[in-house]
């Protein structure tokens, strides 16, 4: 167990807290009896833990509003069954600060190069040639690249580095599975669009601290990204693309969240297709719901606090529950 895991995740009301630790965002704000103090969200490898700073506020604010990474003393409390810290004293990290973020931000637990092998696996058992074709140009290039060390989302689910990868990956091999047991689904045009399906999200989402969406993100959205990038790739690249395969394909993007009140500009109309938005439900609650769970437990809570994902309901945490 690493010594940063041992200082956030694993640590108990009242313990201290001394170190160095990455900001995700600092606010000045005004408390109901006119005071101010600092609000601010604070992360390390493996948590991420909100801290209040209550004497001295404007001075300190203005001294570190502009750190990306800080020196943290004080004490680990419990506000509303979360963790939160009581911060004691704070200033401005002296090292390299991009050195310690890089070390620092969160990522996936699988190894990087056996994910990328197993996507570039199947792209290579894609039988089509224009699928083939299509998905080596867009995952050999420098946008590729950035495919596999993006996260796949801001807070909600696979939310680190090379989660997109891993997100992906999963909804793949649950799509995989699918074929083997319904033989009339169109495979690679199936898997073709569970691997592109947030290829937009390499736009939408900044791969800095705290994962923010990015402007582009906010005003086009990872979906609409998408077909405007395999559009350009096949205009570009392969201009013989069949016309009726690449509405197939966007298809399967375009409606990949399932009901047009899911942000979805279609719902599901093919079989794949519906399948594509099952698999990526069942990818991201998935891991919504695993991560609720790992931040109750460390809370030291016997239930999760309620998940709006669930409609509101508190999920179980066996004592048993290990992080694989």
């Amino acid at each position: 167990m690493s010594e940063e895991r041992k200082n956030l995740s694993m640590m108990n009301e009242g313990d201290p807290i001394n170190g160095s630790l990455v900001v995700e965002r600092i606010d000045l704000k005004v408390s109901s009896t006119n005071k101010y103090f600092i609000d601010v969200d604070l992360r390390g490898a493996t948590a991420k833990l909100n801290g209040k700073v209550w004497d001295n506020a404007q001075a300190i604010f203005n001294k570190i509003k502009d750190s990306k990474v800080v020196t943290v003393r004080g004490v680990l409390t419990k506000y509303k069954d979360q963790f939160q810290i009581k911060i004691e004293k704070i200033d401005s990290y002296t090292g390299d600060e991009s050195a310690f973020i890089e070390q620092t931000m969160p990522r996936s637990v699988y190894d990087l190069a056996e994910m990328k092998n197993g996507f570039l696996g199947f792209i290579n058992s894609i039988e089509d040639p224009y699928l083939n074709k299509l998905l080596n140009e867009i995952f050999s290039s420098e946008d590729g690249s950035k495919f596999f060390k993006s996260p796949a989302g801001k807070s909600w689910h696979h939310a680190y580095l090379s989660g997109l990868l891993e997100h992906t990956l999963e909804i793949m091999k649950i799509c995989d599975l699918m074929t083997t047991f319904h033989k009339e689904v169109k495979r690679d045009i199936l898997l073709s669009g569970a691997m592109l399906h947030d290829f937009g999200k390499i736009v939408e989402l900044s791969s800095e601290p705290g994962f923010d969406y990015t402007d582009t993100g906010k005003f086009v959205g990872h979906i609409v990204l998408a077909v405007l990038y395999v559009d350009r790739v096949i205009k570009d690249k392969l201009p013989d693309f069949p016309s009726h395969l690449k509405d197939q394909l966007f298809h399967l993007i375009l409606s990949h969240q399932g009901k047009l009140e899911y942000a979805s500009p279609v719902e599901p109309k093919t079989i794949e297709a519906i399948i594509l938005y099952q698999a990526d439900e069942l990818s991201a609650k998935t891991n919504a719901y695993k991560q609720a769970i790992i931040k109750g437990r460390n809370e030291g809570n016997k239930w999760t606090r309620p998940l709006p994902l669930a409609n509101n309901n508190s999920l179980y945490i066996p004592e048993d529950f290990e992080i694989h």
